[in-house]
């Protein structure tokens, strides 16, 4: 074995304390990366293979009624490979011991043979018999929500008429991955799920013998989408067609492609930021250290080694603690990613299978990212300490010139002990160490900040949601329009305080080249419980004749702002295409919306006071009575409890989003305890001959802890407010870089994020001084006494 080798392993152990702290915030910044990324790629893949595995369809279209010769017709449009008609239909459902309202979606399934599109892939149990006329396939999700098995049976309310069906299976399908009930706007399992029945059966209770209300399409490789969008829009026109869309545009499938839109902001926002301070830091602790054995490298360049030889094995001794690091990063990483992975397809979207993996490329990023940044810090201290002839090198650094501190030139000094006067001079003159362990450790303070940012956010999200904007207590969806006189029948029911009326129209909404598939919300002018608000979060009043956009989907989506005129094509009834005026846009955190007066809109539509539904308000015990009442209205489709939707919401994204915080929290606490203790252990080897120094003039041990610990302390108490900053600004990088269409994050910290920052922060420092007072005990006074200087 080489000299230099051997050198570089005794190096290793005598600094395996700080190995280890380096080697933590290595680790801190790589499990973040790989943790994010590696979740991504394994989502991706899986929904891609999911997709290709069970045909999830191209090209998506609803219609009132159309007999099936119609389907010949889109059969043969060009660049249509495959088709399949069913049909498809609300339910409203009743589960035992379970009294909150449910509803469900019912799909037919052939009688004969296999689905061509969107096939099941079935978890438990069979699928339907042919021509069975009450047996049922339900959604995994639904089932297990409520502990159904193959052989239960639930009720259903199909048409009007009270049936009881029997689940025969339980199945997951590409096209409801992500389930979520009409008017809500996160997944509630308990309340909404998915139910495929016999074709026969299905049709023969909504009088579709014959016929079908929807049709997917699988298009030729050559195909163009939107030639063939517009052929099936020209045939279904005379049948109650609402448009077709491509499968970018589904339902379930641009919800889980907006999440993992965020999750592929996340998985790069996030590391980034966790990385990029972990190599500054990095660089800092490296470089300081390195500058530790000016007289080592001194001493190898009069035995005649090379500047390369001598970089060489520096190089190797970074190397091998980032090794260490990316190696416990990558490990810790993927135990990580697997578990988030797995919260995700059990909380949100559900697919049947996971295909996890940590590619080669991460791992390659991962250890280049933390190489460059350990490297740089090495080679700049190496040449600097190079450059000095070996005589010199080998002496002491010269001390710093004697001048008077800011403190003694003012005439404080008399109020000050002699230790304190010490503490104050080394800081003045060595304004550049200090002011990296200053940046260091509020570096650490703001990654702290950035890790349990995201808990106070979605918070405040939900409190600006579902307190301030939409307080209704119960949102009910009809049928179909019907008349506003049926606001003044809900009116009369006990335990209704108050009833307002809303009309929800789909629409393209288009500007220039920009357009978004979506719907158009009539809303009274100043409502009481459906409310939208102002970038300072205060209601606004929607003015007549022309429609008001939330932020994101005028900016990010549209591109228009107060005064230009956007086309509205309608896609039900007559299907008109208007032009209105953008009047006034609005704040909103989650989802976007489009709002009209709901007057405005009924004259858009040429129709007299009609209603979609309504938004109610609820005494506080009456909920179970009433929804009893509600369910047995064959007009009422759908109930969404807004209380029920916040716990949902909880259950399903806010388990993700606690996960996350808790595994960000936890690297960002192991990499501002490793910048601390570095500090201070570099700290106490470049003020170890002075402070034994001071041991043989007769100072005790506590006094010369109170010299290196106050620093440390001084310094740390002036990082933590700057470490405020720091913290602030990469959340606002994070904001920045977070906008999708399913939610915003805003910019604001909790006073828990300031004192979580700064506990992290002093914890550190006790914990780092703790085992400093060891080190303190060991100075070796005797080689002070041997010096000559």
């Amino acid at each position: 074995m080489k000299a230099l080798d051997r050198k570089l392993l005794r190096d290793l152990w005598h600094l395996r304390g700080q190995v280890l702290a380096i080697a933590a915030v290595i680790m801190g910044g790589v499990a973040t990366m790989v943790m994010s990324l590696s979740t991504y790629d394994s989502l991706v893949t899986t929904r891609d293979r999911f997709y290709s595995e069970y045909r999830f369809a191209e090209v998506f279209a609803s219609l009132k009624r159309a007999p099936e010769p119609v389907a010949e017709r889109i059969a043969a449009l060009p660049g249509v490979e495959r088709m399949e008609t069913r049909v498809r239909a609300g339910v409203k459902l009743e589960v035992q011991g379970f009294s909150d309202p449910v509803t469900g979606l019912l799909l037919s399934l052939p009688d004969v043979g296999e689905a061509q599109l969107n096939r099941l892939h079935l978890k438990r149990g069979r699928t339907v018999q042919p021509w069975s006329t009450d047996e049922v396939v339900l959604s995994d999700t639904f089932a297990d929500a409520h502990h159904f098995q193959p052989g239960d049976t639930l009720a259903a309310i199909i048409n009007g008429k009270y049936k009881q069906l029997t689940v025969v299976g339980v199945a997951v399908s590409p096209e409801y991955i992500y389930q979520i009930a009409p008017g809500s706007m996160f997944p509630d399992f308990k309340r909404y799920g998915v139910l495929w029945m016999g074709r026969h059966a299905l049709a023969a209770a909504y009088d579709m013998e014959g016929a079908f209300n929807q049709v997917s399409l699988m298009l030729a490789r050559d195909a163009h989408e939107q030639d063939v969008i517009d052929g099936v829009d020209a045939i279904l026109a005379d049948y109650g067609g609402t448009g077709a869309y491509g499968w970018r545009d589904q339902f379930s499938n641009r919800f889980l492609s907006e999440e993992l839109k965020g999750l592929k902001t996340m998985a790069t926002v996030f590391p980034a930021i966790f990385l990029g301070v972990a190599a500054f830091l990095l660089n800092v602790v490296l470089s300081r250290l390195i500058a530790l054995q000016r007289d080592q490298i001194a001493i190898l360049k009069a035995f005649g080694y090379s500047t390369l030889a001598i970089g060489a094995h520096y190089v190797k001794l970074v190397l091998l603690m980032t090794v260490l690091g990316v190696g416990a990063g990558l490990a810790l990483g993927a135990w990580f990613g697997h578990g988030l992975s797995n919260v995700y397809t059990e909380t949100t979207f559900r697919f049947p299978y996971l295909d996890y993996r940590v590619s080669p490329e991460i791992v390659l990023i991962a250890f280049a990212v933390a190489s460059v940044a350990a490297v740089s810090g090495t080679l700049f201290s190496v040449i600097r300490a190079a450059r000095l002839p070996p005589a010199e090198g080998m002496r002491p650094e010269m001390p710093v010139i004697y001048r008077t501190t800011l403190i003694e030139r003012i005439g404080l000094q008399r109020w000050l002990s002699a230790p304190t006067r010490m503490i104050l001079r080394h800081i003045e003159r060595q304004p550049l160490k200090s002011l990296l362990t200053v940046l260091g450790i509020a570096c650490a303070c703001g990654l702290m900040m950035v890790g349990n940012y995201q808990k106070g956010a979605i918070d405040f999200m939900v409190d600006v949601q579902f307190r301030q904007a939409a307080r209704e207590d119960l949102t009910l969806t009809f049928i179909e329009p019907t008349s506003g006189r049926a606001l003044y029948e809900l009116a009369a029911l006990p335990g209704v305080d108050y009833v307002e009326g809303f009309r929800d129209v789909p629409v393209i909404l288009r500007f220039e080249q920009y357009h978004y598939r979506g719907a158009l919300f009539g809303i009274q002018p100043q409502g009481r419980l459906h409310r939208a608000l102002d970038r300072s979060l205060h209601p606004v009043a929607v003015p007549p004749g022309g429609v008001v956009l939330t932020d994101y989907l005028a900016t990010h989506i549209l591109h228009v702002t107060p005064g230009d005129m956007l086309t509205v094509e309608v896609l039900e009834g007559s299907r008109p295409v208007r032009q209105v005026p953008v009047l006034g846009i609005t704040q909103q955190y989650m989802g976007v919306s489009a709002y009209m007066q709901q007057d405005s809109l009924n004259t858009l539509m040429r129709e007299g006071h009609a209603v979609t539904g309504a938004y109610l308000a609820v005494e506080r015990g009456a909920e179970t009575a009433l929804y009893a009442r509600l369910h047995d209205r064959p007009r009422v489709l759908g109930m969404v409890a807004n209380a029920m939707a916040i716990k949902s919401f909880y259950a399903t994204m806010g388990e993700f989003i606690l996960f996350y915080n808790m595994v960000a929290t936890l690297l960002a606490g192991a990499i501002g305890f490793g910048v601390v203790y570095n500090s201070a252990r570099i700290t106490l080897s470049e003020r170890g001959h002075e402070l034994s120094s001071l041991r043989v003039l007769g100072f005790t041990q506590g006094e010369i802890a109170y010299i290196l610990l106050g620093e440390l302390a001084l310094l740390t108490l002036v990082a933590i407010p700057i470490g405020f900053l720091v913290g602030a600004g990469l959340v606002g990088i994070l904001v920045l870089a977070y906008d999708s269409e399913l939610y915003r994050l805003p910019m604001m910290l909790t006073p828990l994020n300031y004192t979580t920052g700064a506990a992290l922060v002093v914890a550190s420092a006790v914990l780092s001084g703790l085992l400093l007072w060891r080190h303190l005990g060991r100075l070796d006074l005797v080689a002070v006494l041997k010096t000559r200087e």
